[in-house]
């Protein structure tokens, strides 16, 4: 069978990638290993709550959210700015000043560091926020724990707030990784919100998708090996085409290319009906006292009550890195969420996700561009190709179309 372009994976970065080709009137076949579209950003429906594959968050800073969205449509419930943090005996806020002053008093006599670490936190959310994204990408690298040493936070500030806070985020609970993209990270939190769509995160996979012909995205195809621009499936199935474009997380792609993998941070997340002994917050709450595995803890159904049937609680703790992938996952958390509050004895498992690729390593120094093309008709897209974020595989999915196009262009006629 003939088409235009093969694209392997049906992510965010694939359908990215479909969308911009199709577009530009190339035709397109999207081949999807799973049984549906999304990867990493997927929703299911379980017993009438919202459960997203694995805990992400949407910072609707992003520059690539309003080229592909339009963010009124996607009915977002925000959190509210800032982290409430366990701090082994009780809870305190630390909020955002400059967007909330009202959090001042609260945030300045937060017992996780000196007021000269605040008064440092605030320096640093004023200069990324000046800094434009390709100007913070720009900037001296080296790991994220490093860098706050170099700008004079202590080792208490680092710990209480930095590490529970970006090890969530950045799935990166030793801050490894680079300085540049915590800081690009650090920027979208200063300048925008943190939310999710009222239907889930799944809703960004489902409207790229519906811009597609119906017959553009093959689900339950995953694809044996690739040989030039001829795709072989795993039921003996060949397709033909112009190009390639692997768009798969990080190890997939390396296997199939035969490219360096770039590595892998593991995440998991437990999500509980909390509804007999609910903790009532839209912050996100922060274990700032090390307590165990569970790094922090979202209010899924506070935040956005259509995650949850009426009368019902949703909450989420999330557990990146290594730990991850430990046996006895959910009795540690349930252990640390007891010492929390006490009526998470009660709370009801409804899921336990374990996504041994929940982002790429990317440590310093980051390349934030990785070339997407391979040679030979083959190209390559993912957040491993530009910064593990949903940013990144938008906007990488968005270059490797661009090249396409390029190159077909040049091609002289047959």
């Amino acid at each position: 069978m003939n088409e235009d372009v093969v694209i392997i994976g049906a992510g965010l970065a694939g359908l990215a990638c479909a969308r911009t080709l199709t577009a530009a009137g190339v035709g397109v076949r999207v081949l999807e290993a799973s049984d549906g579209v999304g990867g990493r950003v997927r929703s299911d429906h379980v017993d009438g709550f919202t459960l997203d594959r694995g805990f992400q968050i949407l910072l609707t800073a992003y520059p690539e959210l309003s080229r592909w969205f339009d963010l009124d449509q996607l009915d977002l419930r925000r959190f509210q700015p800032g982290a409430t943090i366990w701090t082994g005996s009780d809870f305190r806020t630390v909020g955002d000043p400059i967007r909330s002053p009202r959090d001042l008093p609260s945030t300045v006599f937060a017992p996780i560091g000196s007021i000269a670490d605040k008064l440092r936190l605030l320096k640093l959310i004023v200069s990324v926020r000046r800094g434009s994204v390709p100007d913070l990408l720009r900037r001296p690298d080296s790991s994220t724990r490093a860098e706050l040493e170099r700008l004079g936070f202590s080792p208490r500030f680092i710990k209480r707030f930095f590490e529970p806070l970006f090890a969530g985020i950045q799935l990166d609970p030793d801050l490894d990784v680079s300085s540049r993209r915590f800081e690009v990270i650090l920027r979208m939190l200063a300048v925008g919100d943190s939310a999710v769509p009222a239907k889930g995160m799944g809703t960004l996979s489902d409207e790229l998708a519906a811009g597609l012909p119906a017959s553009a995205i093959r689900c339950n195809a995953p694809v044996r090996s690739i040989d030039g621009t001829t795709v072989t499936l795993a039921n003996g199935d060949q397709l033909t085409s112009d190009a390639v474009v692997v768009a798969t997380h990080g190890p997939s792609a390396a296997e199939l290319l035969g490219i360096p993998d770039p590595g892998s941070r593991p995440v998991a997340a437990i999500w509980f009906d909390a509804t007999n002994e609910p903790i009532r917050n839209r912050r996100i709450l922060l274990d700032g006292a090390h307590s165990g595995p569970m790094k922090n803890l979202a209010i899924h159904s506070e935040v956005a009550p259509s995650y949850a049937p009426a009368g019902k609680t949703l909450c989420v703790a999330a557990v990146p890195g290594k730990d991850a992938l430990h046996p006895n996952l959910e009795s540690d958390v349930r252990t640390q969420l007891a010492s929390w509050h006490p009526g998470a004895r009660s709370w009801e498992t409804i899921r336990v996700d374990v996504i041994a690729h929940g982002q790429p390593l990317q440590l310093p120094p980051l390349d934030p561009r990785r070339s997407v093309r391979l040679g030979q008709g083959r190209y390559v897209c993912g957040d491993h190709r530009d910064t593990a974020s949903i940013q990144g595989a938008l906007f990488s999915g968005r270059r490797a179309a661009a090249a396409v196009l390029a190159d077909l262009q040049s091609k002289p006629p047959q």
